[in-house]
């Protein structure tokens, strides 16, 4: 397989162990088989970002992983093997906008496809195991405000009684998206906007049963009726498994992201989605090659081990206090 193992090494410090799937690639949509495999054999390799030849071993056995965290736009390839993870606690993150295939050209219909997936999924799971993200939010002379309060209510309403909250976000101009935003004629959404808009929403939600949350916004929207969220949740982590969770704020985000720490797994350049407004692909010809690497049996996520990779076995450990129960706590 390549490579040198160093235990105790980098990363080994660290013992966080919620596990992200993931916040740089799609793994539902598109590398389920390769997760499941992994979840089998029971580690990963994750490949450092900023060091191409570091590589961290992520032990993934049911007594320390607390909960996983998935990210997606299209978790239907999951659907059929979830009780291959009913040793794990874990919920989804499913994005659902109103945007078409111009700004998210790799998903399939919304009424037609993914609609009844989330329904199918929180039939499956629960209604609070699936987050509804409606994000990221951008105006441009098609995408108006109006034009998101439309497809806001609609796809609201299509979901009542399926999740308990809503997530909102409006767009960060990236280097790596302005072309793409700029294409889109993207227009600029000053604070009151977006104040406005935000109070809509929440309005909407409500009548759905939805609470409204933010995800990593630099302005205060708690007087439109939306609270700063936790995409990584400790306080729904908490309540899924029952006790508490010795966890801190995941310092390795963005400023105002209210993130607890986890493990990612993935590799950035190699969503498929295509999505106009991703700062986590390159460009299309990275995704190509990385794509092209892609093994779901191999540990690592669209990539091989090399004989110049360093390997370090990252310490693991639940993060639970004890095995007292959350509500003998006093939580809730």
């Amino acid at each position: 397989m390549g490579g040198n193992l160093d235990r105790d090494a980098d990363e080994g410090d660290k013992s966080e162990m919620i596990l992200s799937v993931s916040r740089r690639t799609d793994v539902p949509n598109y590398y389920s088989e390769w997760f499941y495999n992994r979840i089998k054999e029971g580690f990963l390799y994750v490949r450092n970002p900023m060091n191409a030849h570091q590589i961290s071993r992520i032990n993934l056995l049911p007594e320390v992983v607390d909960c996983m965290v998935f990210w997606t736009k299209n978790p239907e390839n999951m659907l059929a093997r979830l009780d291959e993870l009913k040793e794990y606690p874990y919920y989804f993150q499913f994005t659902l906008t109103g945007y078409g295939r111009d700004v998210e050209p790799g998903l399939p219909d919304k009424r037609g496809v993914l609609i009844p997936v989330f329904r199918k999924l929180a039939g499956k799971i629960g209604a609070q195991k699936v987050i509804w993200r409606y994000d990221p939010i951008f105006v441009s002379p098609h995408y108006t405000p109006d034009y998101h309060l439309r497809a806001f209510e609609e796809i609201a309403g299509s979901l009542a009684g399926c999740t308990r909250k809503v997530v909102i976000s409006f767009v960060d101009m990236y280097a790596k998206i302005r072309r793409g935003m700029e294409e889109l004629r993207m227009e600029s959404f000053f604070q009151q906007g977006m104040l406005e808009l935000a109070g809509r929403l929440a309005e909407i939600a409500g009548r759905y049963g939805m609470e409204t949350e933010s995800c990593a916004e630099r302005i205060d929207l708690q007087s439109a009726g939306v609270r700063h969220g936790s995409c990584v949740d400790k306080n729904l982590i908490e309540e899924i498994i029952g006790c508490k969770l010795m966890v801190n704020k995941d310092r390795n985000q963005r400023t105002d992201c209210g993130c607890y720490e986890s493990v990612e797994v993935g590799t950035y350049h190699t969503c498929r989605n295509g999505c106009r407004y991703c700062y986590a692909n390159c460009n299309d010809a990275a995704v190509k090659e990385r794509v092209a690497a892609y093994d779901a049996e191999s540990p690592l996520l669209c990539g091989r081990v090399g004989p110049d990779d360093r390997i370090s076995e990252r310490k693991m450990k639940s993060l639970k206090d004890g095995q007292m129960s959350f509500w003998e706590q006093g939580g809730g």
